[in-house]
Order: C-alpha cells, then structure tokens, then sequence
C-alpha cells in the first residue's frame, strides 16, 4: 500500500485518546466498537454514442456503536476528530444506562488476505476507460446491425476500514471493488429487446479492461437480446421450473436467505425461526454461507465488527443446522459469531448479512434434469424481484426464459414471473445439477435501507409445482 493509505491513527486521531472514549462508552455495555472509514468510487456511463456519466465520490467517517442487551446505541460523523467521537460516544452511551454488562470477548485476530490491496481507480488511466468504453460501444454495434442502442458502465471503488474494539485490539481492511456492465438494444420488425451481462469483483480492473473480456460480455448480452426477439407470451399455471446454474440462486438469496439470518431468527419473524435441526428442504439439499472465496463480490476478509469471515453451513443434506449472525444476535442466542455482521458504511450500524450464498451441486447431469421436464419453464436468466421475509413469498421475474415440454426446450418466452414460498420451495426440489457455478459478480443484497456487494450461486435445479406468472392470453 502507498503512503496515501487510511491511518486515522497516524493521521487524525489520537489513537490512545480514541481508546478511552471509547471505553467511557461501552463502559458496562456487552459490546462496542469505532468504526472508521474512507471511501472512493468512481463510475463511467458511455450511452447512446456518448460518454453520459462520469463521476468520482470520496467520503469518510466514523459509527461508534455501545451495545446493551437487545439495546444499541450508535452515533457517526464524517468528522474524524477527538470533539466529534466525544460527542458520539454521548448519544451512543444512552443505550448503556446503569450498564452491568460483561463486555465480550474480542474476535480472533486473522492474518488471511483474501484480495489485493491495490486501488482499482487507480489502476488504470481515465482516458483509457473512456476509450475502452467507446470501444464497447462501436464493437456491439458492429456484431449486429439490428442493435439500436449500447449502454456501458466502468465502475471502481476502494473501501479501508479500522475497527477500534474497547480491549485495544484493532484490525484494519482494504477493500477493492471493481465491475464492467453492458447492455444492449435490438429492433426487428419495431420490436425492441434487451439484453444486458455485467460482472466483477474485488480485483484490478486491468482483466477487464482486456478486450477478451468485454467482447465475450457483449456477445452473450447480445445473445440474450436476439433471443428475446423471438420469444413468445409465457404460460401461466402452476408448473415444474428448472433453474439455471450461477446466477439463478439470487432466487435462493431472497427467498431462503434472508430467512436464515440471525436477527429474524431470534425474533421469530422468519419462516425457519425455531427449526434448528429439522428437516427443511429436500435431501441432497447444502446451502452454504461463504464470505472467504478469494476475490468473489461478496467476499470479505474481516466483517465489519472484526470477527473473520467464515464458510459457514446453513443447511445440510435439508436438515437447518445454522444460521448467519453478526456479534449481537450471536451472543443473545448463545451461539458463536459466524463474520457475518456486515454495514453499508460508518453511518450504519452492523447487522446479520449474507456474503457469498449458493448451494453445492449434485449428481444429475444438467441435460438429464431438462430431459425429465415434462411440461414446464426453463429459467436462464432473472431481473429484480421482491420477498417477504417473514413468510418467504417471492415473486421473480425472469430475462431468459424458455418453454419446456417433453423433456424438449422449445421457444423462449417473455414475462415470466416466478411465484412461491422459499420453505415449500426447498422441499420441492426434486434434481440437483453436478454444475454448480457462482455468478459473475454482479449482485448488491438490500436490507431495512442498506445495501452491500453480495454472491450468489447454484447449479441446474429442478423446482416442483411453482406457480409461473405468463403474459399468454
């Protein structure tokens, strides 16, 4: 790292100071820490011809949390300064009261590395984007003539974070982020279509920048926008669905998830509250929560409380047997920190969050579990969908999507929605693909108004009885 790098300590704060406003704090609470942070992103949008977006954010903070019982105080400010953490540790000590709490036990210190340290912002010159992107556009274009429209995206960030914990211990973690996204318009006969392929992770943007890399992106956004050009009115009814493998399992982000963090748990909200130990999906079912893939989008070194992240099991051959938790709801549950305590940045306080979320595959070939598809949806490709968490309801849109009778794919189709209940959903599963695979890198996981870089994955499923939403008449 370079001279430039985040030392709030070194540059900022007193870091002996820092530590006993911290301790007049958490004094007599179970928890607490410093958080703080500093954050560049940057982002190029080349649409229609044109470079339409060019933008640079740089911020930096720090969220002093003091946790008491069920009970947490947290207050932030983007003044890094021994009078702005004074005043925070006030508002944050009202949550301890009279105290009487016995502070936890710091997490276990972690040398691991699981990406670079490098600034992917600066890792390549700004002409040098935009030309890239300008490329983007003019190779699209020339693929096909039916391509009306081009929109590209370069996007960068660097987060650094230091967690300051009352005992003294401190950690530190540099995040890079980087992602390409690609989207493209088709017109045949005045019909439009779209197709849209991205991806990344938390590595330099120079593989990226390869043309290897975006022209493969552009052919398959390509692909799915020419398919779409000829896909028919979906069926509506309840039918057998076959999923895709990688990035498919943001159905089983949402709808299973979700419902398997600890905070919703221990609330009773979530469909799977007291089932630790029962069967819920079907066997040969394993989902795992997995925050330590090197260089995956949902992959972090340490989480945002300092404890390392883990490869955490959730569900084993369909029997629950755990679930993701932060420090707070981990400790109210009389279970062990899993690194999954995870915050939008320093003005949000943490909370139980998924890292990289799929499920191992099985023995079936993927040809074989389409071949057994009697009368139903294959489901490539999906868009935005919504879940209710307390009872698992979800609904999906798909982007690619194809008619499937007799075990014979036929013609895509378009406006097929997927309808269920996650916790019908994994008992229906009746194949698991031997190709499981991850997706490319692309996905962002919202909760009560924050929002961080997750992953996802599966391989080829085949769910029973969803009810498919059609356009068909």
């Amino acid at each position: 790292m370079s001279d430039a790098a985040f030392r709030p300590f070194r540059d900022t704060l007193d870091q002996d100071a820092a530590l006993r406003i911290l301790r007049s704090a958490t004094a007599g609470a179970d928890d607490g820490e410093l958080f703080l942070e500093r954050r560049r992103s940057e982002a190029l949008v080349f649409d229609d011809g044109r470079l339409k977006t060019a933008s640079y954010d740089a911020s930096e903070g720090f969220g002093l949390r003091a946790v008491c019982g069920e009970v947490a105080g947290y207050a932030h400010s983007t003044e890094i300064s021994e009078a702005a953490l004074s005043r925070a540790s006030e508002t944050a000590r009202l949550a301890v009261g009279d105290g009487g709490g016995t502070l936890a036990d710091a997490p276990q210190a972690t040398n691991t590395r699981l990406y670079t340290d490098d600034d992917p912002i600066a890792g390549a010159p700004f002409p040098v984007k935009v030309e890239t992107l300008r490329a983007m556009d003019a190779y699209a274009r020339d693929l096909d003539t039916r391509v009306v429209q081009v929109s590209a995206t370069i996007a960068a960030s660097l987060q650094e974070v230091e967690i300051l914990r009352p005992d003294g211990q401190s950690v530190r973690d540099v995040r890079p982020m980087t992602r390409v996204n690609v989207s493209v318009i088709v017109e045949k006969d005045g019909r439009r279509e779209s197709g849209g392929v991205g991806g990344g992770g938390r590595v330099g943007l120079d593989g990226m920048l390869d043309p290897a890399d975006w022209q493969s992106k552009i052919r398959e956004a390509l692909r799915i926008a020419t398919v779409n050009l000829d896909a028919v009115p979906a069926p509506a009814g309840v039918m057998d669905v076959v999923l895709g493998p990688g990035w498919p399992g943001i159905l089983l982000h949402e709808a299973i998830g979700h419902g398997l963090e600890g905070d919703f748990n221990r609330k009773g909200s979530s469909a799977f509250a007291g089932l630790m130990g029962q069967r819920i999906a079907s066997k040969g079912v394993t989902v795992l929560d997995d925050g330590t893939i090197p260089d995956r989008r949902g992959s972090i070194t340490i989480d945002d409380e300092g404890t390392p992240s883990g490869k955490n099991v959730l569900i084993e051959d369909g029997i629950l047997v755990g679930y993701m938790q932060d420090r707070q709801n981990a400790r109210l549950m009389g279970v062990a920190p899993t690194g999954n305590g995870r915050r939008e940045s320093y003005a949000h306080a943490p909370m139980p969050r998924m890292t990289n979320t799929y499920m191992l595959g099985g023995d079936s070939a993927p040809d074989d579990i389409v071949a057994d598809l009697k009368d139903g949806i294959y489901a490539v490709g999906f868009g935005g969908g919504q879940v209710d968490i307390t009872n698992g309801k979800f609904v999906f849109s798909c982007t690619e999507a194809y008619r499937v009778e007799n075990g014979k794919v036929g013609a895509p189709v378009k406006g097929a929605t997927l309808i269920g209940d996650g916790a019908t959903a994994l008992k229906q599963i009746r194949a698991i693909g031997n190709d499981m695979a991850l997706d490319p890198g692309m996905g962002n996981c919202g909760k009560a108004g924050q929002w961080v870089p997750v992953g996802v994955g599966q391989p080829t499923l085949m769910i029973g009885g969803l009810t498919v939403g059609g356009s068909a008449s």
